[in-house]
């Protein structure tokens, strides 16, 4: 099942951001999605589609330097600025449906957004569900800081999903950025990943982390060292054998759908 969003655009901290909606006419939940590097909303239909056929309003932005967003291509000075940003989308969509539990998603590196939103403000979600999030270190990414120049190696469509269909929309997406890892953002990162190790803890914040078990993208050891840090007291783990990097394009994407909707039933009852 797939939806249509609504977009619209509200000034962020470094330019206009563009916020994807995904309505229900009565919804019993507010879900806010963060997409990973590189991406854009667009590519979460199909997720907000069954969250919204499960009684949920759907929205979140494309970060500052993606997709349909202003800002230089992938650049992002300040990973604390982009939940800024996030927060003023969790606060539109409270004002618009008052009083509703509200669960966070995060995927890859808005998996690393999204643990740093639950540290800013945690208070305000019912869950957290974090998908082959960015925690702890990313030497994939972060290791170029070393080299003198950012190599141009384009990614490797076949870490997404062992569905070949993925890669190659993917590979055609015009809103997907397709060159090298900008140094400013890698250093950006770099910071974001110790400040979250820094703490706070989440604690009892109910969370379900997913991830790939043949996720070369975002090796499941690293983000595991990363969980461990932020000291979870309810912490729900389902590890897909054999799952690549994004878990909701898989193979098995709708089982990983439904036990996702199923933990933010749970959570928001």
């Amino acid at each position: 099942m797939s939806a249509t969003a609504d977009v619209e655009t509200f000034p962020g901290r470094q330019g206009d951001i563009a916020m994807s909606v995904w309505p229900n006419p009565d919804p019993r939940r507010i879900v806010i999605l963060a997409h990973g590097y590189g991406e854009h909303l667009g590519r979460y239909d199909h997720v907000a589609g069954v969250l919204v056929g499960r009684g949920a309003v759907v929205a979140g932005p494309d970060h500052v330097g993606h997709g349909r967003s202003d800002g230089e291509r992938v650049v992002v000075t300040d990973f604390d600025l982009v939940d800024e940003d996030l927060h003023t989308v969790v606060r539109r969509m409270r004002e618009r449906h008052p009083g509703l539990p509200l669960v966070l998603v995060g995927h890859s590196m808005g998996g690393m957004i999204g643990a740093r939103y639950a540290q800013l403000h945690g208070d305000e979600l019912a869950g957290l569900v974090l998908s082959g999030p960015v925690l702890g270190t990313w030497t994939a990414a972060t290791d170029m800081l070393a080299l003198d120049e950012i190599p141009d190696d384009p990614l490797d469509v076949s870490t997404l999903s062992r569905d070949p269909a993925v890669g190659e929309v993917y590979s055609a997406d015009e809103l997907v950025w397709h060159g090298p890892f900008k140094r400013t953002t890698l250093e950006s990162l770099d910071r974001a990943l110790r400040t979250i190790d820094g703490g706070p803890k989440l604690g009892g914040l109910p969370t379900l982390w997913i991830h790939g078990e043949d996720d070369q993208l975002v090796p499941i050891g690293e983000t595991r060292a990363g969980i461990a840090k932020l000291g979870f007291t309810a912490l729900e783990e389902v590890v897909y054998p054999g799952a690549r990097h994004e878990v909701f394009n898989e193979t098995n994407k709708d089982e990983v759908l439904a036990t996702t909707a199923d933990f933010i039933d749970r959570v928001t009852a």
